[in-house]
């Protein structure tokens, strides 16, 4: 059993209450055409006037929920939904994924954007900046467009990719020197991660990569990595509980391989580890008073003493009627020399007893079993049994009776019996010889050739070990339905559930089923039945412990350490390090997550997604790719300046990780500076609100008259949007 120390556990935080948010004065800004700046993630929708230091942010969610006490409908927001349990079921995002789908979500929660924003008109009187994703289906971004002209009536609209945004924030330059900065934007997404070069500042939308892992599907991985683990574990675990997990406790490993057999030390695997400790119910269990509970250890005392004496008294009371019946018997065996032989014929039959053998035996059979309780109950051992004597077998039948005869037949079996018992302990007696002669032998080759005596028990113990192993293997791989092993099982049961009749012919000639004649054809209910224990396992193992204790006193090299018991309990070790075990009735440690593997294989998935099953390149590759395309000139001013934004790049270790990815596949000479985003999950809309207080903002807009010129796929390309169906500036 596992009892790590209260400061070694982590619990899970109490939710907050929904904060309750005012709305904004607009007196600011009626009538001014202040920009506006919607960062429409998918996890978080953050909106706010570019004048504003800090936006106002919520969860991107909605849900439309009907109020039970006043019978009224209720549209939710963000933190808002969790204050009605049957509202999260009802909760609807505006992103499918990575892809901008559910229009109605989007405009309820611009809705709500704009209300808390103060704006009270008829319409949003403000040129829109509004992020999209890094090449946006043409389809989110004509309704997006239609959504903000039509229903909103804003004058002018305006796309970017957010991590160019990040990018453009924390490299912002000093008016009035325009932005030219280089450098490899490497944004970690929700749904995605992107790689967007940036050369003379301007975003090269051509070359930029994306593969399909983000934050989503690595706390996703991480719940089904907790699931497996954990498969009957008591508490549901929610996507929600599993993303605090991940940003607390996950982290990049600067060398994932040697990572791992660095926890191959149990010690190591359990000082690595992580716990945290869920919410649970203690049952409620009645406590009893010591005085009540040394009144019932009383009261069972008593019991088993009562018990005691019962059974004592049963005893005594059987071998006083076995007494009494021996008398008996002797009694009237001693009446046998003073009747005639019709009388006692009479006497016999009256009593139950077919002749004098009976009787005889009758009377021998209690003797003995009196004679044995009587030394049982004197020092518990048993009497030896004497050697039995049989008289009549070398007496010729016609010097017998019929009564003798029968008694003779008696005799002659409990002789055979007797003589195979005779026989089986010389078998014994030679076996034990030659086992002693063997033993010899052996000792004669240890003392001649002690390596050569050494090598050939290594080789006998490795067949044993062997051979254990591939038991076990096959046994592990009965468990799984569409192993080989498995449907070789299921084979052999329909075979012998086949119900295939003998034909006419062969049963004419006796062709009946020979099944069982061979003692082998019994080894299939073996093969069928994985929980059957096996004798050939019983005795592999009695000889493996043999050949280790051979090995142990003779053999210098062979240590404990290379015994099988110790290498079980190493696995064994490295099992309960990974996973603690506790004991049945402990409802708190049952409610209990141990981390220590999956802290870091869930951030491995961004470096190789396929083993999380995602047919992707890793993010080290797709830089790889994209640097590929530049000249030795220019990828050394990209990677002079490598900037990581978006919330998993707070994940520790990413930094060290990235620079131990690329500095292999860069020239020796090349500088390589990897950076990281000031405040990652609002620099981008920092970044947008820079941008929309420069004229430049005005150049990259969309105005009313253009969208209904154009359409609402078309925008205007600039170096911090994206390329598809653009019209050059």
């Amino acid at each position: 059993m596992y009892e790590p120390s209260e400061l070694d556990i982590t619990r899970l935080p109490v939710v907050p209450f929904p904060t309750v948010y005012q709305p904004d004065s607009y007196d600011d800004h009626r009538g001014k055409g202040t920009p506006l700046v919607i960062d429409n993630g998918s996890t978080n929708l953050r909106f706010g006037f570019a004048t504003s230091s800090t936006p106002r942010s919520g969860l991107n969610a909605i849900a439309r929920y009907k109020e039970r006490k006043q019978n009224r409908p209720l549209l939710l927001f963000g933190e808002g939904i969790d204050s009605e349990s049957g509202a999260k079921s009802q909760t609807r995002t505006p992103w499918e994924g990575d892809v901008l789908l559910n229009f109605d979500a989007l405009e309820n929660a611009l809705d709500y954007a704009f209300i808390q924003l103060g704006i009270d008109t008829s319409s949003v009187e403000h040129p829109v900046l509004m992020t999209e994703r890094l090449a946006s289906p043409l389809h989110s971004r004509a309704l997006t467009s239609e959504l903000m002209f039509e229903q909103y009536s804003v004058p002018s609209l305006a796309y970017c990719v957010d991590s160019v945004m990040s990018f453009y924030h924390n490299n912002l330059p000093t008016p009035p020197t325009p932005f030219t900065s280089d450098g490899l934007v490497v944004s970690f997404n929700s749904a995605s991660t992107s790689i967007v070069p940036i050369l003379n500042g301007k975003g090269l939308m051509s070359h930029s990569k994306r593969i399909p892992w983000g934050a989503v599907q690595s706390t996703e991985y991480l719940l089904k990595l907790v699931q497996l683990k954990y498969p009957t574990f008591p508490t549901r675990v929610t996507s929600s509980q599993t993303s605090w997990i991940m940003q607390e406790f996950c982290e990049f490993a600067i060398d994932y391989p040697a990572k791992l057999r660095e926890l191959k030390d149990p010690l190591k695997m359990r000082a690595a580890g992580r716990i945290i400790q869920f919410p649970f119910t203690l049952p409620i269990v009645e406590e009893k008073t010591e005085e009540e509970l040394n009144r019932v250890s009383e009261r069972r005392k008593e019991q088993g003493r009562k018990l005691q004496e019962l059974a004592a008294k049963s005893r005594q009371e059987k071998l006083v009627q076995r007494e009494s019946e021996l008398q008996n018997l002797l009694s009237l065996r001693e009446k046998r020399d003073t009747e005639n032989k019709k009388d006692w014929q009479s006497t016999l039959a009256a009593e139950g007893f077919d002749n004098d053998a009976a009787l005889d035996g009758t009377i021998k059979k209690l003797e003995a079993s009196l004679k044995k309780a009587r030394k049982k109950d004197v020092d518990g051992d048993e009497m030896e049994e004497e050697a039995p004597s049989f008289p009549l077998i070398d007496v010729p039948d016609a010097d017998l009776d019929e009564e003798q005869l029968k008694e003779k037949k008696k005799q002659k079996l409990m002789k055979a019996g007797y003589d195979a018992r005779e026989r089986a302990r010389k078998e014994k007696d030679r076996e034990r010889e030659e086992r002693e002669a063997g033993e010899k032998r052996e000792e004669d080759e240890r003392d001649n050739d002690l390596e050569g005596w050494a090598i050939k028990m290594r080789r006998e113990h490795e067949a044993i070990m062997n051979k254990i192993k591939e038991r076990n293997r096959r046994k592990a791989a009965l468990t799984d339905r569409k192993s080989a092993a498995s449907q070789a099982r299921m084979k052999n049961i329909a075979h012998l559930a086949a119900d295939e009749r003998v034909p006419k012919k062969r049963r004419k000639a006796n062709g009946d089923d020979m099944f069982g004649a061979d003692d082998a054809d019994w080894a299939i209910y073996r093969k069928i039945n994985p929980a059957a224990g096996s004798s050939d396992e019983e005795e592999d193992l009695s000889n493996l412990q043999l050949v280790e204790e051979k090995l142990l006193a003779y053999d210098p090299s062979f240590t404990v350490d290379h015994t099988h018991a110790s290498l079980a309990s190493q696995k064994s070790a490295l099992v309960s390090a990974f996973k603690p075990p506790y004991e049945e009735g402990d409802v708190e440690g049952k409610t209990r997550i141990h981390l220590n593997v999956e802290r870091w294989r869930v951030c491995e998935a961004w470096l190789s997604p396929s083993m999380a099953g995602v047919d992707s390149a890793g993010l080290g590759e797709v830089i790889q790719n994209v640097l590929a395309r530049f000249s030795d000139a220019e990828k050394g001013r990209l990677v002079k300046n490598i900037f990581v934004t978006g919330g998993p790049s707070q994940l520790p270790g990413l930094v060290d990780r990235l620079h131990a990815t690329l500095r292999p596949i860069l020239p020796p000479e090349m500088p390589l500076h990897i950076f990281k985003a000031k405040e990652p999950s609002v620099d981008a809309w920092k970044g947008m609100a820079d941008f929309a207080k420069t004229d430049e903002f005005r150049t990259v807009s969309v105005t009313k008259a253009e969208y209904e010129e154009w359409g609402g796929e078309r925008i205007k390309r600039w170096w911090g949007g994206n390329w598809n169906s653009s019209v050059p500036l």
